[in-house]
């Protein structure tokens, strides 16, 4: 049996385009395909389902105007719900991986400076100029 875009409920690997209410009445029109966390990219256009959007959405038909009270938003609407051609091609936990890597070695090399730092204020004599920026910073 073929499927019309009104059998269609919101689902892992569907296309969804949903309409965000705020509570001044304002709307924001939001497109993404839903998909699992571990490949969600919401700037490229996926969605993770273990999101509170993606949460309140599931299993919901197009024309469902459900509640959403996150931030200043009251509502979301959905429009149009559809089997998606996006693929998710990015290896995104990686990605996120690397990230957390960089953002860990940065944090560890200003651990060490503040550090380096107040020991040299206190007692002198250290040398600050001897921490290398790069053993932190370098890209893998």
């Amino acid at each position: 049996m073929s499927k019309n875009a009104s059998d269609l409920k919101v689902e892992l690997g569907m296309l969804v385009e949903v309409e965000l209410v705020s509570c001044s009445g304002e709307c924001e029109r939001l497109i993404f395909t839903l998909v699992a966390d571990e490949q969600a990219d919401f700037p490229a256009g996926f969605l993770g389902v273990g999101t509170p959007l993606a949460k309140t959405i599931l299993g919901h038909w197009p024309d469902s105007e459900l509640d959403y009270g996150v931030g200043d938003l009251q509502h979301v609407r959905i429009l149009s719900v559809a089997p998606s051609d996006q693929i998710q091609t990015e290896d995104v936990a990686a990605r996120r991986e690397a990230v957390i890597r960089k953002a860990l070695k940065h944090s560890d090399y200003v651990n060490a400076l503040t550090f380096a730092t107040s020991v040299n204020s206190k007692w002198g004599d250290y040398d600050i100029d001897s921490l290398d920026p790069d053993q932190w910073e370098t890209e893998e």
